[in-house]
């Protein structure tokens, strides 16, 4: 069976100013989401999923699933506040605004996964050469397989210019991820990296392993992202910014004995959709690949 593609659509955008996950940056106006979509259909990969908001369904199909779903065998799901809550915990959460986070978002796709599936952040460029790497693990593995994968990428190809990333910092050991550890500010400062944890500040060598949200899982998974899901809402319930991480959750994993994660490597340069002047980056950089011939001018037939 053909592995699929779970596209985490359903963010804020808060930083960005916008609905970035369908903001056309290529030649006729496709999306990012189109041409990680295209790579993994040119991968090997058998479908999309993609996790939305329900207030941009009807954009979203008029900017991108619709022509999507022309090519590919494509559907989406809703995340929403009350998705997985009970009427107590829905209750307590009645002032949140922001999504729960990606642990809680591929949880919303539980019912629709019948496949080994990669995972992908909406706004980030991986390249096509990450996607097949999974692809190709993803297509070898059996639904009941407890060891899952994960792209790692350099720190120094992955940060902007404008403003802090959060990134999950690795730690490999004979190929297999022993840990990550989540580092939610990470800039420049002049020439240096530099990241902020609590009030204190730590120099990277910019060499790091990093997560980008690039992991390849079983549907076994789910038992342990669930377990992870009932511990956090338990107790962030009434909290209106704590989010169930998918590093967090991964490495639960690892640390529990429960599961292994292979871990393969890319040196792309990311680049990505995280504040609004990356927009001018983003389109530029899909010139260069579209004349270098890595993408056709026009990607889907239709």
């Amino acid at each position: 069976m053909k592995p699929t593609l779970l596209v985490l659509a359903a963010g804020m955008g808060s930083r960005y100013g916008g609905v970035k996950q369908i903001d056309g940056v290529g030649l006729h106006n496709e999306c990012l989401l189109d041409y990680a979509t295209y790579d993994a259909k040119k991968s090997g990969f058998g479908n999309v999923v993609y996790i939305i908001r329900k207030d941009i369904e009807t954009d979203f199909r008029e900017r991108l699933f619709d022509r999507v779903a022309r090519n590919f065998e494509a559907s989406y799901v809703f995340q929403t506040r009350e998705s997985l809550l009970t009427a107590e915990q829905s209750a307590a959460a009645a002032s949140r605004v922001k999504p729960w986070g990606t642990v809680h978002a591929v949880l919303c796709a539980r019912d629709v996964i019948k496949a080994p599936f990669a995972v992908i952040n909406a706004d980030d460029y991986y390249g096509r050469d990450a996607i097949k790497t999974l692809g190709d693990y993803l297509s070898d593995v059996c639904n009941n397989c407890t060891e899952h994968a994960m792209v790692g990428y350099v720190l120094g190809n992955t940060m902007s210019r404008s403003g802090s990333v959060s990134r999950g910092v690795c730690t490999v050991k004979d190929g297999y991820l022993e840990k990550i550890v989540e580092n939610l500010k990470i800039s420049y400062e002049g020439d240096e990296i530099i990241s902020v944890i609590g009030d204190t500040k730590v120099k990277m060598t910019g060499k790091e392993w990093v997560s980008m949200n690039l992991f390849g899982f079983c549907p076994s998974v789910f038992n342990e992202f669930g377990q992870y899901w009932e511990k956090f809402i338990s107790a962030n319930a009434a909290d209106e910014k704590a989010e169930a991480l998918l590093p967090v959750a991964a490495s639960e994993i690892i640390s529990s004995g429960k599961g292994a994660i292979r871990f393969f490597t890319s040196t792309e340069s990311w680049f990505g959709m995280t504040y609004p002047q990356d927009r001018e980056i983003v389109k530029a950089e899909i010139v260069k690949k579209i004349s270098s011939g890595y993408y056709p001018s026009h990607l889907w037939e239709k």
